[in-house]
């Protein structure tokens, strides 16, 4: 309702501005002298004008191609009125460029849809993927996340969540952590700790006043039997468990799983059992 009573503003102005045109020079001089005058008179006491609409500045701006607009202006100051100008250029230019990727074809964007609501672990890259080796349409991921289907507030997300990771292979992780005591003595030791995630037992803790990399292998060596039944180990980005340490438990049969930077909820289980040592 709003656009159509201003488009219909200009329509108006420019009807104006032709039956205008059809009338004499001496007319419009006398015509433009007697509002001159009148508009003195608001100026003088010092009324003021109420504020302009888009149709008005459009109009202004349209007009003042004619004409030295700056001995005619009084409404508002110039810089105003040239503010008024670059933002008619700008809104121009976007309509001229029409910059921006394409939309792709409807029934592309109902097979997207399809595809992700019949497919809830597909992420952008395996329907992208999808679409180019079976119908040989190449989509940007990105383009395809334009057009993915909103998930509801609190349904989870169809990929797995790090704590659906821990669930379902519990019984095959084991973590570990170091904590530094303080003893009677002022004496600063570090403590390792390594735990099963499924049954949360301990099966291995050790101090030591001066931990390196070698030692907690070691530990590990005696922590883990031979026939052991576990697969993962997750453990912290410490300097201690450097790419050496890694690749030595690697060979024990574990896949190291380091947390994420300053994420220690990533490890809640030993944060936890560290927090319950200290506190007790």
């Amino acid at each position: 309702m709003k656009s159509w009573l201003c488009w219909l503003n200009i329509f108006g102005d420019l009807l104006r501005l032709l039956v205008l045109g059809l009338r004499s020079k001496s007319s419009l001089a006398a015509e433009n002298l007697f509002l001159r005058k009148q508009l003195a008179f608001y100026q003088e006491r010092k009324i003021k004008p109420r504020r302009t609409d888009n149709p008005t500045r459009l109009t202004l701006v349209w007009l003042s191609r004619w004409f030295d607009w700056r001995n005619a202006l009084t409404v508002v100051t110039p810089k105003t009125f040239i503010g008024w100008q670059r933002k008619g250029f700008q809104l121009f230019r976007r309509w001229k460029c029409q910059s921006g990727r394409p939309r792709i074809p409807p029934e592309l964007q109902r097979l997207i849809r399809k595809m992700a609501c019949e497919n809830p672990s597909w992420g952008e890259e395996r329907i992208a993927n999808e679409l180019l080796l079976k119908l040989g349409l190449r989509v940007s991921p990105r383009t395809i996340r334009k057009y993915l289907p909103a998930t509801p507030v609190g349904r989870p997300r169809g990929d797995q969540r790090w704590s659906t990771f821990l669930k379902n292979h519990a019984c095959a992780i084991i973590a570990c952590d170091f904590c530094v005591v303080a003893t009677v003595t002022f004496r600063i030791v570090y403590v390792f700790v390594v735990m099963e995630h499924g049954s949360r037992r301990i099966i291995h803790v050790n101090v030591t006043a001066h931990p390196t990399a070698a030692w907690t292998l070691q530990q590990l060596r005696e922590a883990i039997p031979s026939d052991h039944a576990y697969r993962f180990i997750i453990h912290d980005r410490d300097a201690i468990f450097s790419s050496g340490f890694d690749a030595s438990v690697a060979r024990l049969g574990l896949e190291v799983i380091k947390t994420p930077v300053q994420s220690p909820k990533a490890n809640s289980l030993c944060e936890r059992l560290i927090g319950t040592l200290r506190r007790e």
